[in-house]
């Protein structure tokens, strides 16, 4: 009977002892962050060529993931961007980082010339 109890007093210590490691790990984690664009293109031919290629390349090299390009948009209020980009990354310092990058600004100039851009960054939420 000793046996048991001492068995059974182990097991919960250690579910209790789990529980609480995993809210820490849960608790350290950085908040993942979302790129949002906003763009008006004046010319989508040379957008495409002269922009996305160095831009696309960069954000991936930066860890980053384009998860909408572009795409239909519907309006529930107010007026549409003309263009949307959104782009995860897996903190708001890697983000800043790569849209603060040498490469990144070379491709901004090169898009400013057939495009007007909004580019935000958010934190989301801990998964």
């Amino acid at each position: 009977m000793r046996k048991r109890t001492t068995v059974l007093v182990s097991v919960l210590a250690g579910a209790v002892l789990g529980a609480a490691g995993v809210q820490a790990l849960h608790a350290q984690a950085k908040p993942p962050a979302f790129v949002i664009g906003e763009i008006d293109v004046r010319d989508a031919e040379v957008f495409a060529k002269d922009y996305l290629p160095t831009a696309s390349r960069t954000i991936r090299d930066g860890g980053g993931k384009c998860i909408v390009g572009g795409g239909k948009s519907v309006s529930f209020y107010g007026e549409p961007p003309k263009r949307i980009a959104v782009m995860v990354f897996e903190s708001l310092e890697k983000a800043e980082a790569t849209f603060n990058s040498k490469a990144y600004k070379t491709a901004k100039a090169a898009g400013d010339k057939v495009a007007t851009f909004r580019i935000y960054v958010m934190e989301g939420i801990p998964q």
